[in-house]
């Protein structure tokens, strides 16, 4: 394992290495493992579920190592993607071409900061997806102050910032009967998807969240 980048914030340290078993690249936050550039396919998902319907305009909760924000830009139909990142190091990184950058394309905005922060300056019903992927999800949380994106208030500030036929997407490491209740109650019903995942030798399985206007 050799470490490729680090970088310490207001909430810990974030360091980026490469594995010696697969060659991946992998992130840690505060020694938890967060994401890697092997097991794509749930933060592709994310993005597939807002290219499903009219996708101009779309929010994007959490940079990453990118994928969804890829993912999305592939589509010719999408106008802007807005990034919240809370870390700055991952924005630099991807500026710097320590991490391949989907920074450089001119329909990319981004905001360095809390992602409830960066939906509540949106405009009322002015996105057509909602994408969060700020955490491990509502249960295995990295950041104990991330548990807010997870309940009714801020899903229900969501709503309120998609357009008719917009659709809000939450990523999950886990099965959360909270989550799912809780986009029950703000859009009428919550759809659920697993996606299988091969982990570093070891099957896992991730959850894709889904209310839809």
């Amino acid at each position: 394992m050799s470490e490729v980048a680090r970088a310490v914030s207001d909430r810990g340290e974030l360091v980026l290495r490469r594995r010696a078993d697969d060659g991946a690249l992998e992130l840690r936050v505060n020694g938890v493992f967060v994401m890697d550039d092997r097991e794509t396919s749930s933060e592709e998902l994310l993005a597939q579920a807002a290219l499903s319907g009219t996708p101009e305009r779309v929010l994007v909760g959490g940079l990453g190592l990118g994928y969804t924000v890829r993912t999305l830009l592939a589509d010719a139909r999408v106008r802007t993607v807005v990034v919240a990142e809370i870390e700055p190091a991952l924005v630099q990184w991807m500026r710097d071409g320590v991490l391949p950058s989907v920074l450089t394309d001119e329909r990319v905005v981004v905001a360095v900061g809390d992602v409830r922060a960066v939906v509540a300056e949106q405009p009322d019903a002015s996105l057509d997806g909602i994408l969060l992927d700020v955490d491990n999800g509502p249960d295995f949380l990295v950041y104990d102050s991330n548990s807010a994106v997870y309940e009714s208030e801020f899903l229900a500030l969501c709503k309120q910032k998609l357009r008719a036929g917009g659709v809000l997407t939450v990523w999950s490491s886990s099965s959360s009967a909270g989550l799912d209740a809780a986009l029950a109650r703000v859009f009428g019903r919550s759809e659920v998807s697993p996606v299988p995942v091969r982990l570093q030798e070891r099957d896992e399985t991730y959850f894709v969240y889904q209310g839809r206007l």
